[in-house]
């Protein structure tokens, strides 16, 4: 009855695992980067989105001739093409004075601007509202229809001040006021924000199961052996996590600030090294003690990769610190959702065989494998396209 139970537990283990791993993707998710800049007079709003030249090709076919790159001259006979798709899924409307008005947007200037994540197009626009709005309704639609997982991180500068909102199939719209910013609004976003990049980072989870596979056990003469309770898991746990919480926080922050930039894929690269590493020591333990040390230098890797959200995004002041700090704890809060799901079922298994022979060097094995394909792929830059 035992060992059926454990099987059982360890194929709710596993199928949650398995969830993540064979959705995981081997870049960064798609962002799109939009400004909006509202004039102290008049009604003519200057803006600028970027939106990468990957999720451009992919709806719109950009590269005409399939050789694998998109040239300038592919970029510009495709200009129309682009203005087209990208309007129809925005619209802006300004209020002021009592009316609401439509702000029809015409493209400008084309260009190609470079982030971390690779090439971007980068679309000058004017949208005249017929008035200056005191605030401004974004609707968003780009991408929805063919990933669903697409965000658009909005920035609007106006009356000295600036603001910045997160935009998504779930929550497509935004009403800004351009005189009296909403902060506690933009703190609630950028928190969900820091949740869902979490959850959908697969790398940084997979990275988290390393940590917490070994946490209920402890390893001797005999192998892997099961810890006597909860507490000391749970001190375990909290030790590496807090440990590369500190560590991702550091590192996301001076990034963010502009203090600490690496390429990207230098990046991404050394994200997969940390999976590889810490799924490794797992199959043959070498590191047992102060598995938090590890877990702090590798989160210093981390750090810099949930800093490609806002770093290209260009906050500055009190509305970058709002944005950080909202991000940062929606970070937190997602891990914390994944330790809270994953520790009690690997409790609960610690003691089988099923869990200390098979589950854990099986995951560990498959997370292996996983992170060996990125990195493979990132360091080749085709993962990053």
């Amino acid at each position: 009855m035992r060992r059926r139970r454990g099987a059982a537990l360890a194929g709710v283990l596993a199928a949650l695992i398995g969830a993540w791993a064979t959705a995981a993707s081997a870049h960064k998710p798609s962002d799109s980067y939009l400004t909006l800049t509202v004039p102290a007079s008049g009604g003519l709003l200057e803006g600028q989105w970027d939106i990468a030249l990957r999720d451009l090709d992919f709806v719109l076919g950009l590269d005409s001739n399939r050789d694998g790159a998109i040239t300038w001259g592919e970029l510009q006979a495709a200009r129309d093409r682009i203005a087209l798709y990208a309007f129809t899924r925005l619209t802006l409307e300004g209020i002021g004075r009592g009316d609401r008005h439509t702000c029809p947007g015409r493209l400008t200037g084309l260009l190609v601007d470079e982030h971390v994540d690779g090439h971007y197009a980068v679309l000058r626009f004017s949208a005249d509202c017929g008035l200056r709005p005191t605030e401004l309704t974004v609707h968003y639609r780009l991408l929805f229809e063919v990933d669903p997982t697409h965000r658009g991180l909005l920035q609007v500068i106006g009356a000295g001040r600036e603001q910045a909102a997160v935009l998504s199939r779930e929550a497509p719209r935004a009403s800004l006021n351009v005189s009296s910013p909403g902060r506690w609004q933009q703190l609630a976003a950028f928190a969900s924000e820091g949740i869902w990049h979490i959850l959908e980072g697969y790398d940084h989870v997979l990275f988290l199961l390393t940590l917490l596979f070994p946490a209920v056990v402890r390893y001797g003469v005999r192998g892997w052996e099961p810890r006597e309770s909860l507490r000391d898991a749970a001190l375990e746990v909290l030790q590496v996590v807090t440990a590369f919480t500190l560590a991702h926080s550091l590192t996301l922050s001076l990034a963010v600030l502009g203090v600490v930039h690496l390429p990207a894929r230098w990046v991404e690269s050394a994200i997969a090294l940390t999976v590889l590493l810490g799924a490794l020591n797992n199959l043959r333990p070498l590191i047992l003690r102060r598995r938090w040390a590890v877990a702090f230098a590798f989160g210093l890797v981390h750090g810099l990769g949930f800093a490609s959200v806002l770093a290209d995004l260009g906050l500055r002041g009190a509305n970058l610190a709002l944005s950080l700090v909202g991000f940062n704890v929606g970070v937190e809060l997602g891990q914390m959702l994944i330790v809270l799901a994953v520790l009690p079922l690997a409790f609960l298994l610690r003691d089988t065989a099923l869990y200390r022979r098979t589950f854990m060097p099986a995951g560990s094995a498959a997370i292996v494998l996983l992170a060996g394909y990125w990195l493979v792929m990132r360091m080749s830059g085709t993962a990053l396209g």
